[in-house]
């Protein structure tokens, strides 16, 4: 701890947002550059708690070293900062711009002040460590002669393989889409991550001997029981992308998406892509998203950049306070009311809202239905006199996953799904089917990058352990 007093000295800092006026008229990140005496001061704010619960599993699920490297930029150490940083995540250019920072919540100095702004200096770390070169590829000591398939190139995904690869297996990454990054690439809208991000961690794994073959739908293109013949191992990092529906009246209608669909689009278009359905976007329409939390606020900043005319953000469940709910008290993430870039873009934001159908014309949706609710003892209850109808022109389903798809791979593969729909496994990560193991989303459900990230690497655990013990799932198929 290089200054006792730091906590004293220094407020609190955060990047500034771009202006939002011009912003919405581009996709890039939205963040201006953080002068790095602002990041010294920011990490010499880091107290060197005697238990530091940023970095307990309430903090930070891949357990990152944050005192220490708080410490070590507040010193100017930067080369040694990116080893700690890097020694427990794969990947903090995707933490750093894209985690709701748990470990934030959970800082001690939050307590009674401002936390210290582990966010901002994570990811300025690992940016400093591209800019000076410092990241290279690590080769492992000796290859293993054992293959590993991951299905799904996802941040589980995407660590699972480098962590095998740098045992020493051979690893090859199938990816249903086009290019690699699954839903970082194109669920994460560029404004808040642009995908060159994604490219430059891409080319260290490549040349650290892992494979990648996008356009490779496994369960499709592919059967599960040919990569059983094939690897001795496979790792199913699929996501929870079966998206939550509304069953009402009306739901039908064109017009009425679900939002990931939404969000994919756009991102095909930056890539220079050319994707299908012309008239899923916001450009001069009335939008209704559906759902307030990250994926909404996603579709939200996407259709203040189409050029959308009005828009409207619904949320089933009631206001959230200001401040840390007595429900959430600390080193809890708290339960409060959260405003994004988004909704400073511009938004009509409103709660307790529940959908009860759609009306349209020609088959396109025109109107959106909807009621007051109240909520008593957790269940919603309509409240009367409260029904409204609104128009709308794209009404946007964000309201959340209810597990990975289950038709096609997971059926083929026979593997077991818990009560929550989720690919059940055991503590080292391996499904019923001895050498297929999960990770990520389609283990844990929808939840936190960060959380992505700790779950491929256990999985990676798991799976180098049981390869080591001289198992292998293509000796045993058939």
């Amino acid at each position: 701890m290089s200054d006792p007093r730091g906590f004293l000295n220094y407020a609190r800092e955060d990047p500034v947002r771009r202006p939002v006026a011009l912003r919405v008229l581009d996709w890039k990140e939205m963040y201006e550059p953080f002068a790095e005496a602002k990041l010294v001061n920011q990490g010499g704010r880091c107290m060197d708690c005697g238990v530091p619960f940023c970095q307990s599993a309430t903090g930070c699920p891949v357990v990152n070293l944050i005192p220490e490297w708080n410490d070590m930029v507040h010193r100017g150490r930067w080369k040694d900062a990116l080893k700690a940083l890097h020694a427990t995540n794969n990947f903090p250019e995707f933490t750093g711009r894209l985690c709701p920072a748990p470990c934030e919540s959970a800082c001690v100095l939050g307590i009674n002040a401002d936390p210290v702004s582990i966010r901002a200096i994570e990811w300025n770390i690992i940016d400093r460590g591209f800019d000076e070169g410092w990241i290279e590829p690590v080769a492992p000591v000796s290859s293993t002669g054992k293959t590993v398939a991951v299905v799904g190139s996802g941040p589980a995904g995407l660590a699972a393989a480098q962590q095998l690869a740098r045992e020493g297996h051979g690893v090859t990454v199938f990816e249903k889409a086009n290019r690699i990054g699954g839903l970082l690439r194109y669920g994460i809208p560029d404004f808040k991550m642009e995908k060159w991000v994604i490219d430059r961690r891409l080319e260290q794994m490549v040349a650290e001997g892992v494979r990648f073959e996008p356009n490779v739908h496994v369960g499709v293109t592919v059967t599960g029981d040919e990569l059983a013949r094939r690897f001795d191992a496979v790792c199913l990092a699929l996501g929870a992308e079966q998206p939550r529906d509304l069953p009402v009246e009306g739901r039908a209608l064109e017009g009425v998406h679900f939002a990931m669909p939404y969000l994919v689009r756009q991102n095909r278009i930056n890539a220079g892509e050319n994707p299908a359905d012309a008239r899923l976007t916001a450009k001069d329409k009335r939008v209704v998203i559906i759902g307030g939390g990250d994926t909404g606020s996603d579709c939200l900043g996407t259709a203040h950049r189409q050029g959308c005319r009005e828009v409207w953000q619904f949320e089933l469940l009631p206001e959230p306070p200001p401040h840390r709910a007595a429900s959430t008290p600390w080193p809890l993430w708290p339960m409060q009311l959260r405003t994004s870039h988004a909704h400073d873009e511009g938004c009509d934001r409103q709660w307790s809202v529940s959908t009860t159908k759609f009306s349209g014309a020609c088959g396109r949706v025109r109107q959106l239905h909807a009621q007051r609710v109240s909520h008593d003892g957790g269940a919603c209850v309509p409240k009367a006199g409260t029904a409204f109808a609104m128009d709308a022109d794209l009404v946007l389903l964000a309201m959340g996953f209810t597990g990975p798809v289950k038709d096609g791979l997971l059926e083929s593969l026979g593997v077991d799904c818990d009560a929550r729909g989720n690919v059940a496994t055991d503590d080292h990560y391996m499904t019923g089917r001895p050498g297929v193991f999960a990770a990520g989303d389609a283990r844990r459900g929808a939840s936190l990058i960060v959380w992505a990230i700790a779950e491929g690497r256990r999985a990676a655990v798991g799976i180098d352990a049981w390869l080591k013990a001289g198992h292998s799932l293509s000796a045993a198929s058939p």
